[in-house]
């Protein structure tokens, strides 16, 4: 059976912010989203080559950032609400540590209502990525400063700035930079893949 991710369950304006945190808690073995109208999105597990891909990701901005002191670093299964409402989890995220300090512990407690400073989707073999596509242009028109794609199926990489420019890349044996964002940071995509 070949099912097309991410599911999504129309809900309209069925369950509040607290309704919908809750149900991500009785039911913290599936993976949701929400979008800004409401409908809740049910997310495929990732397969292990890609697990493991994000967890190298992640950790080169964990040792980046205890270096630099700037922000705090989440994975995966951190959702945040955005400005438009929809809670959104990326496979690894970045936010700038004034930005996270100024939300009250209830409010980190929760699905944060933030956007993160920079984030990073990297597609698995079962999103569709005009769907990745569409989510990426949501981050950032709700903050996001920065936001990097990886495809690495269609060896591709997209490169979303806060200017609303998009820089596409057609391999994989690239270094991305951090720019202005994450000074100094630097991602060798190579080195990951391998």
């Amino acid at each position: 059976m070949n099912i097309s991710m991410p599911v999504t369950l129309k809900m309209g304006e069925l369950m509040s912010d607290e309704d919908f945190f809750q149900f991500c808690q009785m039911n913290d073995t599936l993976e949701f989203e929400r979008d800004s109208h409401g409908n809740i999105i049910l997310m495929s597990p990732i397969g292990s080559f890609t697990g493991n891909f994000n967890s190298q990701v992640l950790g080169k901005l964990f040792i980046w950032n205890e270096n630099s002191g700037l922000g705090e670093i989440f994975d995966s299964s951190t959702g945040f609400t955005l400005p438009n409402g929809a809670v959104r989890s990326p496979d690894v995220s970045w936010i700038e540590k004034e930005k996270w300090n100024f939300l009250t512990d209830k409010e980190k407690e929760m699905f944060a209502p933030i956007c993160p400073d920079f984030v990073v989707e990297i597609r698995s073999k079962s999103d569709d990525i005009k769907y990745l596509l569409k989510k990426m242009e949501e981050y950032i028109v709700n903050g996001a400063r920065l936001a990097w794609l990886i495809d690495r199926f269609d060896h591709m990489v997209y490169i979303y700035k806060a200017d609303k420019s998009i820089v596409t890349l057609d391999s994989l044996k690239v270094k991305l930079s951090g720019e202005s964002v994450l000074p100094g940071f630097v991602l060798d995509l190579e080195s990951i893949i391998k």
